[in-house]
């Protein structure tokens, strides 16, 4: 990926933006690499790698709620696994392992999708997918939150696949995942929180294999530390004001506009 180190910096940085808004930022970054002359396989690569900068942001800022999960792991038992505590614990492990298994899978079929496709039609895919998020968004929103107790076994299953599934680019991880809670019944402070502390060990993962199964081959060691750097740094630093943007503004609606953007561009570059 030879690439300017400066156009490096502003990928990270919009990455670091992204990430914390249910827009599918994997996605909106396939886009925009695409329209830069980009191969698919190349834009999806390196859209995945960025996440392990965003990842490193989320750690930091969740620093205290990690701590609090290795602790009570330490005497976490089969037995109190739904009991106090030890219940979001479980709920995030659960979660975390069927997020990694569907995640594989759905990786496998993006590659498969991606080397078939040519780059409009790639754009024309995410743009369906966007719009799909944005639905599925509107739908949850309209859910009671009436539920008082953590996350369940079947919440984790449900949100595990959500995940999983959302490592196909238009799929917002934060949208989707947020939303199997909102129809569960669970409240939006709560879901967000489970969701973002979810994204580390996903975002890990897909950054990793993406870089392990492509090499990267055209991105120098230069431009990934700084693309990395700045999506970390942005990342951090707006992760708490644009969590309160998102509980205000309803994303649904920009998914939906942004996803028929990208059909119709894609439909023009045919």
């Amino acid at each position: 990926m030879d690439r300017s180190l400066v156009l490096a910096l502003i990928l990270g940085a919009l990455q670091g933006i992204f990430e914390w808004l249910p827009i599918s930022s994997e996605g909106n970054l396939t886009i925009a690499l695409s329209w830069l002359g980009e191969s698919p396989s190349q834009a999806v690569a390196f859209a995945l790698f960025l996440h392990l900068g965003t990842a490193l942001s989320a750690t930091v800022y969740y620093r205290s709620e990690i701590r609090t999960e290795l602790r009570t792991l330490q005497t976490w038992r089969p037995r109190r696994a739904t009991t106090g505590a030890y219940a979001r614990t479980t709920f995030l492990g659960v979660a975390t392992l069927v997020s990694g298994g569907v995640g594989l899978a759905s990786y496998t079929v993006l590659e498969a999708v991606v080397s078939a496709l040519t780059g409009g039609m790639v754009v024309i895919s995410i743009g369906v997918l966007l719009v799909v998020t944005g639905l599925f968004q509107r739908l949850s929103t309209e859910t009671d939150r009436t539920l008082q107790q953590p996350p369940g076994l079947i919440d984790a299953l449900l949100v595990g696949v959500a995940q999983g599934l959302a490592i196909l680019p238009g799929i917002s991880r934060s949208g989707t995942t947020t939303g199997v809670l909102l129809l569960r019944g669970h409240d939006g402070p709560t879901s967000f929180r489970l969701s973002f502390l979810l994204s580390i060990p996903a975002a890990l993962g897909g950054g990793l294999l993406a870089a392990l199964d492509t090499g990267l081959t055209d991105l120098t060691l230069a431009g990934g530390a700084i693309a990395l750097g700045s999506a970390a740094v942005v990342g951090y630093l707006t992760i708490d004001a644009l969590m309160r943007v998102v509980e205000r503004v309803p994303f649904w609606g920009v998914c939906l506009g942004l996803g028929t953007l990208a059909v119709v561009g894609g439909v023009l570059v045919l």
